[in-house]
């Protein structure tokens, strides 16, 4: 399933706080779901669903290096030399980061590419270079993308889109 996270839900299947969360869209499913990563309270988009445990494994284990596609509202000017710098890599606490891909959409809108999936990563690489992250919206994960699904909306995967999933994590 790809679901069109909104801003506020965390990324669980139930809350004993009774937070927002991923399991309130899903409630009339009589399968279990497994989320696919994570997106942190603060961020939106693309997370996939699934009730396939070896899918949900490998898409999330860094060593299958599924690469997520996030495009970011920023506000102020992009540092000079900010695409090299994310690129060639920055050091965080927990060790080098670095964007595959980067892409300024507008004067307020870029584009990323990352293969790793650690901790608020996207935001800790922007602030790192001194780039004020507004929004951060996943767009795509490995070969599925987001594409019209609206906001807390979700749809099926077609039969190409788990084909490709699949293929790009060798099952």
């Amino acid at each position: 399933i790809a679901f069109n996270k909104p801003v506020g839900v965390i990324s669980t299947m139930s809350d004993p706080e009774g937070r927002s969360n991923l399991g309130d869209y899903f409630k009339d499913r009589s399968d279990r779901l497994f989320h696919v990563g994570r997106l942190d309270k603060d961020s939106e988009g693309l997370i996939l669903l699934t009730n396939d445990g070896e899918l949900t494994f490998r898409a999330t284990h860094p060593s299958y290096g599924l690469e997520k596609t996030y495009i970011i509202q920023f506000e102020g000017k992009l540092p000079v030399g900010v695409e090299k710098t994310l690129t060639k890599g920055v050091e965080l606490e927990d060790g080098i980061a670095r964007v595959l891909s980067f892409k300024e959409l507008s004067p307020t809108w870029l584009e990323v590419t990352i293969h790793e999936g650690r901790y608020h990563i996207i935001r800790r690489l922007m602030a790192a270079v001194g780039i004020d992250v507004l929004r951060l919206i996943r767009t795509k994960f490995g070969p599925i993308s987001l594409g019209e699904t609206a906001e807390g909306r979700w749809r099926d995967l077609n039969s190409g889109e788990l084909l490709n999933l699949q293929k790009a994590l060798d099952i």
